[in-house]
């Protein structure tokens, strides 16, 4: 349990506007690491490994990609508890994102809109970041998400994804291919059965080369929207299965507003998270699994927002849980108590 509850800071950190608090929260993540003061956040690292995709998870909750975009913050949002940690979306080349403002919160929701724009700081910088990270050296598990730059005309999109995946290889426990994001032009497209079968057959066909270089075959994971109906979730898992990746990210935000219609700042364009797309994610995590079968590891991510949302993540059919909007409302705290209730429905599940 964190030493300084979250309800004190948030008030402070909801006065800011949400990406200035964003900041500042990273800011100070990495100056109190190592320090003392890293007991006002740190949390308790439950046991409870698995073993999916040729890797050891310690625990089956992990930080989704996109709090941590250039990846200064590893091993200080390790402390939190995680048994597993995604950083990125990080693209080839530097790029700003799109202009400010860019990140909303509708309070009465439970929710966040964003339009960032996978603004980072490219990929040299992201990866001399990863490095100097130890949390893979403690036997936790470390996510490399990448994607697009915006200047990169879809039809070459291939490219951008190949010096992503060259880049990273060698740092990543896994490496997530991110074609979901709402906020790059045209990037969705990517989801479509023709363009995705020629992403996947690339990368798969680098891959196969890099694991030659390298000596070792880094998993690689795909991350998908909750805006997809039955069929086009069916023509994803089985081209996921047809090129053998290794698993898949369920979701990433959506672009629906039936959810928070009305409420301030409902109609900004971007993506949407938080408590709205528990529902939605949870309907593609059980399609997922019933096109992919028992053994095929899916991570399942959107609407976290208490240990019992972590848990229907695992009753509709994810091995794994990621956390990003659940942070900024409910604190450090949410990442034990949702290992800890996933621990204790397990055991309870295989009791009965």
């Amino acid at each position: 349990m964190p030493l300084l509850p979250y309800w004190l800071a948030r008030p402070f950190l909801f006065r800011l506007d949400p990406e200035s608090a964003h900041e500042l929260t990273l800011r100070s993540l990495a100056r109190l690491h190592g320090t003392p003061m890293e007991r006002a956040y740190a949390g308790s690292m439950i046991d409870d490994p698995i073993e999916l995709a040729g890797l050891r998870f310690p625990n089956r909750v992990g930080l989704a990609a996109g709090l941590d975009k250039n990846a200064r913050c590893i091993d200080a949002l390790g402390a939190m508890g995680f048994g597993f940690i995604e950083v990125g979306t990080v693209t080839p080349k530097p790029q700003p994102g799109n202009p400010k403002p860019r990140m909303f919160r509708l309070p009465q929701a439970r929710a966040l809109i964003n339009r960032l724009g996978f603004n980072n700081d490219g990929l040299d910088a992201f990866v001399a970041n990863v490095q100097k990270s130890s949390f893979r050296s403690k036997g936790r598990i470390l996510g490399l998400n990448i994607g697009k730059n915006a200047a990169t005309p879809i039809a070459d999109a291939a490219s951008d994804y190949l010096k992503g995946l060259d880049g990273v290889y060698a740092h990543a426990d896994y490496v997530t291919i991110n074609i979901s994001s709402p906020n790059t032009s045209n990037l969705r497209s990517l989801q479509d059965d023709q363009a995705l079968d020629v992403l996947l057959g690339a990368i798969a066909e680098r891959r196969a080369a890099l694991a030659r270089q390298h000596g070792r075959r880094v998993a690689i994971f795909l991350k998908i929207a909750p805006d997809l109906d039955e069929a086009q979730v069916d023509a994803i898992a089985a081209a996921l299965q047809r090129h053998g990746m290794d698993g898949v990210v369920a979701t990433n935000t959506t672009v629906s507003r039936g959810a928070v219609k009305g409420l301030p700042h409902a109609e900004e364009a971007g993506g949407l998270s938080g408590a709205p797309v528990l529902e939605p994610s949870n309907r593609v995590v059980g399609q997922l699994r019933a096109a992919l079968g028992p053994r095929f590891p899916i991570i399942g991510v959107g609407g976290v927002m208490s240990a019992a949302d972590a848990v229907s993540k695992i009753r509709a059919g994810a091995d794994l849980v990621q956390i990003y909007t659940g942070l900024i409302y409910c604190g450090p705290a949410l990442v034990s108590e949702s290992a800890r209730a996933i621990r204790q429905f397990r055991v309870g599940a295989q009791k009965a």
